[in-house]
């Protein structure tokens, strides 16, 4: 289906009609380490929902296994396929907000909502005849992106950093974990004294590691990145009083009430926004406005997006509250080839709002999609 066969009846509100789901595997041009684990390819479930002539497109930030957050590859699947999708193809909605009556009573399961809800904005985008970032509010031709850095040994370390520091990144992250922290920053920082320098420990570390983690105060760092657990809120105040450095909560933030209570505490001075975590766009905005209140800036996460993916966080990062470099780098430092027509290349660290026609603002490759995918299904009423 064609973005050109023009706006939906909008009064009578977008009838999904099918749903295509794919299984998609991208190799990784190299490994991805982090304190988790070790990533060789992207495997995500993709979803366009189809409707008026028009297609929207989602992909799920799930893993594998359940080592980021609870979901996983297989469980988003089953509960797209057989729970969320047969009470959404053959509904007419007017706006994305009219699927909270289906999505929002489930428990959990946030990635995966997300896919549904995500798919269904760029498609009434798309029935407006508007890019994404219009839809919600967003402004500006281009976003401030930096990189993220896998685990990996020193001189390699400090050759990707150079290589961020020449491709003009506004920020870069290190991946850090218990043995793997105060000596790769120290190094980098000795290296590179001025560049915005941050650090994820991805849950890696508890209270117990306070000490080690005060040491970080020494480097300058712009924040560190969800160093406790990935439920907590309570002990990252305790530790954010004990540190000079800011906190950025990452898998701790699930909505809006959680940043709330974050931020009141003082658990955290920066949030990481990722559209996939919060279960949708509508949630993502709700949590920008919420830390807009408290005067905390926010950026944009990433998953190791394709460029779907990609784009839906590029057009999102173009909300006013978005003041910190975003995690969505050059599509090239990651896969071989994307399985979108436009290349997502980032010029001096910042990234061009994908602007290919109204939605998202990207287009699949539909020959290259066939080889990677696993599995494809479709959904009808």
């Amino acid at each position: 289906m064609s973005s050109e066969a023009g706006p939906a009846p909008l009064s009578q509100g977008i009838r999904i009609e099918s749903a295509e789901v794919r299984l998609v595997r991208l190799p990784l041009l190299v490994p991805f380490v982090i304190s988790t684990g070790t990533m060789t390819d992207k495997l995500f479930p993709l979803l366009i929902l189809k409707g008026e002539g028009l297609e929207g497109i989602a992909e799920g930030v799930m893993d594998p296994q359940p080592d980021y957050l609870e979901e996983t590859v297989a469980g988003g699947l089953d509960f797209l396929c057989t729970a969320l999708l047969p009470q959404v193809v053959g509904k007419r909605f007017r706006s994305p907000y009219e699927l909270e009556p289906i999505l929002g009573p489930w428990r959990g399961n946030r990635m995966t909502r997300a896919m549904v809800e995500m798919a269904f904005w760029d498609l009434w985008a798309k029935s407006l005849g508007l890019p994404l970032q219009s839809a919600l509010g967003g402004v500006g031709d281009h976003v401030d992106v930096g990189v993220s850095l896998g685990i990996a040994p020193a001189e390699t370390t400090l050759e990707r950093v150079a290589e961020a520091v020449a491709g003009g990144y506004k920020r870069t992250k290190l991946k850090i974990r218990r043995g793997h922290d105060l000596k790769i920053v120290a190094a980098v920082r000795d290296r590179f004294p001025e560049i915005k320098l941050t650090v994820d420990a991805n849950t890696d570390y508890g209270l117990q590691d306070m000490q080690l983690l005060q040491g970080l105060d020494a480097f300058g760092l712009d924040y560190i990145e969800q160093p406790l657990a990935y439920d907590d809120i309570h002990d990252h105040a305790t530790l954010q009083a004990a540190l000079k450095t800011a906190i950025c909560l990452d898998e701790s933030i699930r909505n809006a009430v959680d940043a709330r209570k974050a931020l009141a505490m003082g658990a955290a001075r920066v949030i990481n926004i990722k559209v996939g975590r919060v279960g949708g766009l509508a949630s993502a905005r709700a949590i920008h406005d919420t830390c807009a209140a408290f005067g905390a800036p926010v950026w944009c996460g990433g998953m190791l997006e394709s460029g779907i993916g990609r784009a839906h966080n590029i057009h999102m990062a173009t909300m006013a509250n978005f003041t910190k470099p975003g995690d969505t780098s050059s599509a090239s430092r990651y896969f071989a080839r994307d399985i979108i027509n436009e290349p997502l290349e980032a010029s001096q660290g910042r990234m061009p709002v994908p602007g290919n026609g109204a939605g998202i603002g990207v287009t699949l490759d539909r020959a290259y999609l066939a080889t990677v995918s696993d599995l494809r299904e479709e959904i009808r009423s």
